[in-house]
């Protein structure tokens, strides 16, 4: 009866060890699998294009500049380093497709991970500095987003600026005397040696930024 009840005992130490290491591996399984699911899906430049995201095929170095914070403090190019950066040039006075491209930002913004959100930067250049301080500036960023940030500056440093990114934008007179802003719509993106590394086109979608952002992340030799 003693040798029974001792066998029983290591049968049920055994069945029970079974399923502990079963359901470990299970775990393992499973983790792996949730790691694999967060880790992002690297994509063919081809596949990029039609995502709407162009990656150069070199990134460009940018020239030195001096512009203005919405802080009231300079800007300059070296500040641009160590953090993935994705620029628009608007102006707050923009009735449209400045206004949806912010929220959209936020959109795309609020889709990435923590990890990923505190490496990465959205800045708003401003193609109207005769109306847009930095102080008005700094408000119309954040009702987007706290964490944007605005910069303005001297209208030639704006423009040497975007010519570099390849961002027109010019001057429109109106009809009541006031004036206008036509600018291009895309979005810059600036890799953390601070060079320009590529551009999201217009109409931004999200959920295709997400997937080509994270992947030019995942590329980047750094």
């Amino acid at each position: 009866m003693g040798e029974n009840s001792q066998h029983t005992a290591t049968q049920k130490r055994g069945i029970i060890l079974t399923v502990g290491v079963l359901v470990l591996f299970m775990v393992a399984v499973m983790a792996g699998f949730l790691n694999k699911m967060n880790q992002p899906r690297v994509i063919s430049d081809a596949e990029l294009r039609l995502n709407g995201a162009i990656k150069l095929e070199r990134p460009r170095i940018l020239d030195e500049f001096d512009l203005i914070a919405d802080t009231g403090n300079a800007f300059k190019t070296t500040q641009l380093e160590g953090r993935w950066t994705l620029v628009f040039f608007g102006f707050t006075h923009c009735p449209d497709v400045c206004p949806t491209t912010m929220a959209t930002l936020n959109n795309f913004y609020q889709t990435l991970d923590e990890e990923t959100q505190k490496t990465t930067d959205v800045l708003l250049v401003s193609v109207d500095p005769t109306r847009d301080t930095p102080e008005q500036l700094h408000d119309y960023v954040r009702y987007f987003n706290p964490e944007f940030a605005g910069v303005t500056g001297e209208f030639l440093n704006l423009k040497r600026f975007a010519n570099q990114l390849n961002v027109p934008f010019n001057k429109v007179p109106l009809d009541d005397g006031n004036y206008t802003v036509d600018h291009g719509s895309q979005v810059v993106l600036i890799n953390p040696r601070g060079h320009y590394h590529g551009f999201f086109k217009a109409p931004l979608d999200p959920a295709k930024m997400k997937l080509t952002y994270r992947s030019m992340r995942a590329t980047f030799t750094g």
